[in-house]
């Protein structure tokens, strides 16, 4: 997956925001305005892209166990956060799908009414 293609998206999801709240270098996409991805953008110029996403903690130990690519979140709560590198073999399709997952965590999260203004707002 591509720096464009990640981007893209992540931005394609109801109700999600792009920001720089730590620094300039770590992209942010909230929902919600909670964090569901993070990167950074010099390890992407670097080749050593990756993404930090939510995971549900039973899961998270699980793709850690299968997946060479996919790590405790950096810098994050490990229990709820995986790194997932995506310069390995990892397939497009399914880092969608671990992007959709930590999105639905953190959108189901959120209260009913900031839910129904998001679901609403297209």
């Amino acid at each position: 997956m591509n720096l464009d293609t990640f981007y893209e998206y992540c931005l394609s999801k109801k109700g999600v925001s792009e920001h720089f709240p730590f620094d300039e270098d770590t992209l942010v996409f909230k929902v919600g305005g909670k964090m569901f991805a993070l990167s950074s953008l010099s390890q992407w110029e670097k080749n050593e892209q990756s993404v930090n996403l939510k995971c549900d903690p039973d899961r998270a130990q699980e793709l850690r166990a299968e997946y060479d690519e996919i790590k405790p979140g950096f810098h994050m709560s490990k229990v709820h956060w995986n790194t997932v590198a995506l310069n390995g073999n990892l397939p497009a399709k399914f880092v969608k799908e671990l992007i959709d997952h930590s999105y639905e965590l953190v959108f189901k999260s959120l209260t009913k009414k900031i839910q129904n203004e998001i679901i609403d707002s297209r």
